[in-house]
């Protein structure tokens, strides 16, 4: 039933929806009865599926305990077995584990710990945090000034400190005479002459998603990108921050990206996938060397009234144990294979899909109007809307945003929870299939013959 009474809600758009009555497993059913795939985990957010009787139990049993007690009064036992079991899983030394309620939450933490790192070792002068651009990094005032995706970020400009950007590693647009490596080693090395421009004792850090989200639809760098950047931070004392709000908890067949690489960051954020929609959380996990040299200077100036919350860190813990007794991990690489070659089956059928990328179940495929210069569809079509809508009305759910900085080009996330089995991918590719062909028909976008 769509909702036809007035409402005291409002939100990021007035689009009509019906109303939410259950959701179970990668099913979401209005009060209609109507069933929908949660083909994009709400917003990359319900890695195990709605409604784990496990993680249900879970919440129940610490709510009977208690259900909040302020950090600075005491310590919990679900906050301390979560931090334990999350360190247990990051790469390197990052080991150290701060709580918080949201990605954004997450990123502020993050380059707020940096700062005050740079302080503590005498080093105030280095104050910018570069990103990239297209980037997306959350909707606080501190996270948007990092944040590279300019119809969220320009109506609030005078009231930030906009942060300097690099491009992102878009080598699918580029064409030129470069290898994959080449290309690679081209982008990071941007961070490098930023880095020069700027002045080196003044930037902190560097930011970014090693799957890219929202904003860039699940891009991917040449594998050079990654040992290079990580060097480039060394070099110049600078602190790297992966963003894994999206990409970590597993989505991409690995706990975080950042093991695909091999790449120990300084920091990564933590959040959406880490709870599952469960609960608001998220983390920030960082070296020991870091937050020895933050509390030793006099402590960690940050903080959140919910952070370590015990019901939130209970719930997180019960998500990590599905995580891992269901074998996710593994599955998200299988069914990630299996979705990534149907949707590169859909490339054959339908001209006007012009990349297909991504790792594990974090995947996206772009719309253009030519594939061979891909340049985008003419903005006036809303694609990135039709489609979804499409989709929609057939009972898939996909994500979309425009590719090229906010203003043009159209991707989509296809990012189903990781519980998905064979079958349900089938049906995702199906409804898809159904929805491209509507597409196709509705805005005369060709079609290859069967």
């Amino acid at each position: 039933m769509t909702i036809s009474s007035p409402s005291n809600l409002f939100s990021l758009t007035d689009a009509a929806r019906p109303m939410l009555d259950r959701a179970e497993g990668i099913y979401i059913f209005d009060t209609d009865g109507r069933r929908y795939i949660d083909g994009s985990s709400g917003a990359m957010v319900s890695n195990i599926g709605h409604s784990n009787p496990n993680v249900l139990a879970a919440m129940r049993d610490q709510m009977a305990r208690a259900t909040f007690g302020y950090r600075l009064h005491f310590r919990n036992q679900p906050a301390e077995d979560l931090a334990r079991r999350t360190a247990a899983r990051m790469p390197g030394d990052l080991d150290r584990v701060f709580f918080v309620s949201g990605g954004s939450e997450a990123v502020e933490s993050a380059t707020k710990l940096a700062r005050q790192y740079a302080i503590a070792r005498g080093q105030g002068s280095r104050w910018k945090v570069i990103s990239r651009y297209p980037s997306y990094h959350g909707c606080t005032l501190g996270a948007l000034a990092l944040t590279g995706y300019d119809p969220l970020s320009e109506p609030f400009t005078p009231m930030m400190r906009a942060m300097p950007k690099i491009p992102a590693p878009t080598c699918y647009l580029d064409r030129d005479n470069l290898s994959d490596a080449e290309r690679g080693l081209k982008y990071a090395d941007m961070l490098r002459d930023e880095i020069l421009a700027q002045g080196p004792d003044s930037v902190l850090a560097f930011i970014m998603e090693p799957v890219g989200g929202a904003s860039t639809g699940a891009l991917v760098a040449p594998d050079s990108y990654y040992a290079r950047i990580r060097d480039i931070c060394d070099e110049f004392g600078i602190v790297l921050i992966y963003d894994e709000v999206m990409s970590g908890a597993g989505r991409t067949g690995a706990f975080v990206a950042a093991d695909h690489w091999g790449i120990v960051p300084d920091i990564v954020t933590l959040s959406k996938g880490f709870a599952a929609g469960y609960v608001p959380l998220g983390a920030v996990v960082a070296r020991t060397g870091i937050v020895d040299a933050v509390t030793g200077a006099g402590g960690y100036a940050n903080g959140f009234t919910y952070a370590g919350n015990p019901l939130a860190c209970a719930a997180g813990l019960a998500v990590l144990d599905e995580i891992e007794r269901a074998g996710l991990i593994d599955n998200a690489a299988r069914m990630g294979t299996r979705l990534k070659t149907g949707l590169e089956a859909l490339m054959d059928r339908y001209p006007f899909i012009g990349d297909v990328r991504g790792k594990g179940l974090l995947l996206a495929f772009e719309l253009v109007a030519d594939r061979e210069t891909m340049d985008p569809l003419p903005p006036g079509l809303k694609a990135y809307d039709r489609l979804v809508e499409l989709a929609y009305a057939r009972g898939l759910i996909i994500y979309s945003r425009r590719t090229r900085g906010g203003r043009a080009g159209d991707h989509f996330l296809v990012c189903p929870p990781l519980i998905v089995t064979p079958a349900q991918v089938d049906d995702i590719l199906g409804l898809l299939d159904d929805s491209l062909a509507a597409l196709a028909t509705e805005l005369s976008l060709p079609v290859a013959a069967p």
